[in-house]
């Protein structure tokens, strides 16, 4: 349905990602982005329909206390994402 452009992978049958490679991937984000200890991540994978885009991308929300929660978008399914493609997804 074109409502549900977007959804998170988990859900509507698509596996839902190992925890592992989350883990792994919100440790690649904490030493990328040289953050206090107490910073909280949520790393999900997209899965999008719209034509425009890149079928399924990771979405890493920093949550640093005291600011505004950041959502970083890295147009790779979560298994392929690397350090480096956290640091691009810094520059809009």
């Amino acid at each position: 349905m074109a409502l549900f452009g977007a959804f998170l992978r988990g859900s509507f049958g698509l596996p839902k990602p190992d925890k592992q490679a989350v883990d792994r991937v919100k440790d690649l984000a904490r030493t990328a982005l040289q953050v206090l200890p107490d910073t909280a991540f949520a790393v999900n994978e997209i899965a999008c329909n719209d034509p425009g885009c890149p079928g399924i991308e990771t979405v890493i929300l920093v949550m640093e206390p005291g600011r505004k929660t950041r959502a970083l978008k890295v147009q790779k399914p979560l298994d392929e994402v690397m350090e480096q493609d956290i640091l691009q997804a810094l520059d809009p």
